[in-house]
């Protein structure tokens, strides 16, 4: 005959107790931890969904920026074979149909004596989509910081989850079939690690 399980049986109506509000209170934190856990989880889907539409966007406004640099030399490099041919006429007709962005650049690189190499080295050169890209891929690289930390924040709460679910199993183990006092150890235990992770808990940010 196991005398085990009547000392398990002879809990007092106190120990009965304390493990009746731990387990609803844990149970209780448990689904409060997997919502949250959710909608971080959520939150960090949508700032990652985000980013990759702003890197897109960054990546459409860098191949305008390029293509335009392409048309700008192209016709650049007309401007000075125009120059080698001694054809000033060809050359004034080439820079009068300048890109509005080429022209800033390439007066400014007149009026600094042509010490450069060219105007698309000046800094006043900015091709269309240039500061569009560099925008987009600051929001991207924003959203993504933004995400990862949501996701962060999920998978704390995640954690939590686990171990409110040890607490659960520890206070259903102290109700079974053990000694008395191996009882009260494990519920002291299982007690104590609920302490711990709703102290815890409560540096956790809140999403509603």
């Amino acid at each position: 005959m196991d005398e085990s399980a009547p000392a398990a049986r002879n809990h007092s109506p106190a120990h009965e107790l304390v493990a009746v509000i731990l387990l609803a209170l844990v149970a209780v934190l448990t689904a409060w931890c997997g919502f949250q856990s959710t909608k971080w989880g959520g939150d960090s889907s949508v700032a990652f969904s985000e980013a990759s539409a702003a890197r897109i966007q960054a990546s459409d406004d860098e191949s305008e920026a390029r293509d335009a640099r392409m048309i700008d030399i192209s016709v650049f490099t007309q401007w000075v074979l125009a120059g080698a041919d001694d054809d000033p006429s060809l050359a004034e007709y080439i820079e009068a149909r300048f890109s509005p962005e080429l022209t800033v650049a390439f007066d400014a690189w007149q009026a600094d004596g042509m010490q450069e190499r060219g105007p698309f080295v000046m800094d006043e050169y900015v091709p269309p989509g240039t500061e569009q890209a560099a925008e987009s891929t600051k929001k991207a690289n924003e959203l993504q910081a933004k995400a990862l930390d949501f996701n962060d924040k999920g998978d704390a709460y995640s954690l939590m989850t686990v171990l409110f679910a040890l607490v659960l199993f520890l206070a259903a183990i102290a109700q079974r079939g053990i000694s008395l006092v191996a009882s009260r150890i494990v519920l002291g235990l299982a007690g104590a690690i609920a302490l711990v992770g709703l102290v815890v808990l409560f540096t956790f940010p809140i999403r509603f």
